[in-house]
């Protein structure tokens, strides 16, 4: 009893600080307020979202699980292929072929028979809502954005491939122009871990084909096969030409080409450093690493430097930084390192692996706020780095798929850089979903709406529509369409579509809806996901906690993490790309114009 009452007034000043962010947010707004109380206002709503928005799905009856054995000495210092091992107590936390978690209780996901998944028809609500007539861009940042995201997706998530049998069938009017009809969507696969017979008292769950850690995957494979594959069996190195038939795979384009080579490259050079340091490593050893250090490069550039970029309010940046860096900062980073064991103030990397009570798994409610597909333009001026000069027009359908990869061999790199540096990516926000991916032909030739795609994978899979989405992030729901948002033709529009009953608003539209905090690209109820879920990705990582520490890294691959930016991996490996980027300090903000065609 001793050890436990003096936790009490600690506890107690706890929930009330919480209790009074949630307060102020929800009758001020945490965006309206200077930096440092915004701040104070962020770490109490992380807070609450991490005590009552983290919902584990493992616990629910399970089979055909595959075996998984005690782990090993190099389970300890090195990260699987496929994100096995990483809690060595619970080896197959996170891994690949594990369920989705959920930011909503159990008892609250929808399920798909309830979910009214056709109603509204998301066919009709994706041409009067989302269709894009006029481009509407985003100046605060440049293409990469759209390019890196993408390149963060094929690490952390897919559902896997649909079956072809039994879609979903999506009545159209008589004058819906869609060329095949009936207009079909494949079913999100059944989750193999299920056990079989009638279980409708259970939440639907489905897996993450991909490992749920922040480990690159997307350069390094996910499985041991997949992953020799990619390397060339010498001094630890990568493969940089593109995995066969990668261009066939739905959702590659020239985008994340561009980023898989780049980072490619950058394992390579880690490689290079690592070998001239410590000649008598292997090829294994190298290769560990060197992936080490390249995954926890990604972390902090998508940390510090790509979030801040699409959510540039000052309070955001700040706590982006302070994730990594705590509010400390970073020059007392590098000068002393961590300075306090609190997260707070040095920062997670080094702090201790917290689960929060549930095992880690990313959730359905993380994949549906990053359906960000209109960042996405349709035109694209190709233009030398050297002078500007025009290259070359292209549709948004010839940097996708194989036509993508002709690019790649018939463009340099860095102008292919260069060019999505200074062109910016479009708003995400409503009438602006890509004209390519509204009719999107996918590899096995079969046409796919992907806004209306969008729309019902959310609802299929449970994830609540708009307003109890914000319920369930202790938001205040929208009570009128004009609550919803402040641009009242859409106002209009979206009571149109929706029969006027807001309690059918599908939660992509809200959130392309809403009113922006300043300095965002994309909507506060998606950013609510973000202040969780961000944290966790590094909080539950032990290569990103207990074990970010030099007998891992290396004390070289931990000041190769701290030195380097996204501008200076570009830089690295495309000086050419230098008078473009000479001013630049965020290399996803917008790139200055090398010539006077600019």
């Amino acid at each position: 009893m001793s050890e436990v009452e003096p936790r009490k007034p600690t506890r107690l000043l706890a929930d009330i600080f919480v209790a009074v962010t949630e307060y102020v947010d929800r009758r001020v707004g945490w965006d309206r307020l200077p930096t440092v109380l915004g701040l104070a206002e962020l770490i109490g709503l992380r807070t609450r979202l991490r005590e009552r928005n983290l919902h584990d799905t493992t616990h629910l009856p399970a089979v055909n699980l595959p075996p998984v054995e005690a782990p090993a000495e190099h389970h300890r210092i090195n990260r699987s292929s496929d994100g096995t091992y990483n809690d060595l107590a619970n080896p197959r936390m996170g891994m690949a072929g594990s369920r989705f978690g959920r930011n909503v209780p159990l008892d609250d996901v929808v399920r798909p028979a309830q979910a009214g998944v056709l109603t509204p028809n998301p066919r009709e609500i994706s041409r009067a809502l989302l269709t894009r007539t006029e481009f509407i861009p985003a100046n605060s940042v440049n293409s990469l954005v759209g390019a890196w995201l993408q390149f963060m997706i094929r690490d952390w998530f897919s559902h896997g491939t649909s079956p072809a049998e039994d879609p979903w069938v999506v009545p159209l009017t008589e004058d819906d122009p869609w060329p095949q009809k009936p207009m079909t969507i494949m079913r999100t696969p059944t989750d193999p871990t299920r056990a079989p017979g009638p279980d409708t008292e259970l939440p639907p769950t489905t897996i993450n084909v991909n490992s749920h850690w922040w480990d690159a995957s997307q350069i390094y494979g996910t499985s041991p096969a997949g992953q020799q594959a990619l390397r060339t069996g010498t001094a630890g190195k990568l493969n940089l030409d593109l995995p066969p038939e990668s261009d066939t795979t739905p959702g590659f384009w020239l985008g994340l080409a561009l980023m898989q080579r780049l980072f490619a490259a950058e394992h390579n050079a880690i490689c290079d450093m690592l070998h001239r340091r410590y000649p008598a490593w292997t090829d294994e050893e190298l290769f560990q690493r060197a992936r080490l250090i390249t995954a926890a490069l990604i972390a902090k550039i998508h940390t510090v430097e790509w979030t801040p970029a699409v959510i540039s309010n000052p309070t955001t940046v700040a706590g982006m930084r302070a994730n990594w860096f705590g509010l400390a900062g970073e020059r007392v980073h590098k000068l002393f390192g961590r300075v306090s064991s609190s997260e707070v103030v040095s920062g997670i990397p080094g702090s201790k692996t917290d689960h929060f009570g549930v095992p880690y798994a990313l959730t359905e409610e993380f994949v549906a706020v990053y359906r960000m597909h209109p960042l996405i333009r349709d035109d694209w001026h190709l233009r030398a780095a050297a002078n500007n000069q025009s290259l070359r027009e292209a549709s948004f359908r010839d940097l996708a798929g194989p036509s993508g990869t002709k690019l790649l061999s018939e463009i340099r790199t860095e102008d292919l850089l260069y060019s999505f540096g200074t062109l910016p990516p479009g708003l995400v926000t409503l009438h602006n979903f890509p004209k390519f991916l509204q009719e999107y032909e996918r590899p096995d030739g079969n046409l796919q709406d992907l806004a209306a795609t969008d729309l019902l994978r959310s609802r299929e899979l449970g994830v609540p529509r708009y307003n109890e989405f914000r319920r369930q992030l202790h938001l205040e729901p929208a009570a009128t369409f004009e609550d919803l948002t402040d641009n009242k033709e859409w106002a209009e529009q979206i009571r149109q579509a929706y029969d006027g009953d807001i309690e059918k608003v599908d939660v992509t539209v809200g959130m392309f809806a809403e009113r922006l905090p300043a300095g965002f690209a994309f909507s506060d109820t998606a950013f609510r996901i973000f202040i969780l879920m961000a944290s966790r990705r590094l909080n539950s990582d032990r290569f990103f906690t207990d074990y970010y520490q030099p007998e891992i890294y290396t004390s070289e691959g931990l000041k190769w993490i701290d030195d380097n930016t996204m501008v200076s991996v570009l830089l690295r490996h495309h000086p050419e790309l230098r008078p473009a980027m000479a001013k630049v300090t965020n290399a996803f903000q917008p790139w200055r114009s090398t010539g006077a065609h600019g």
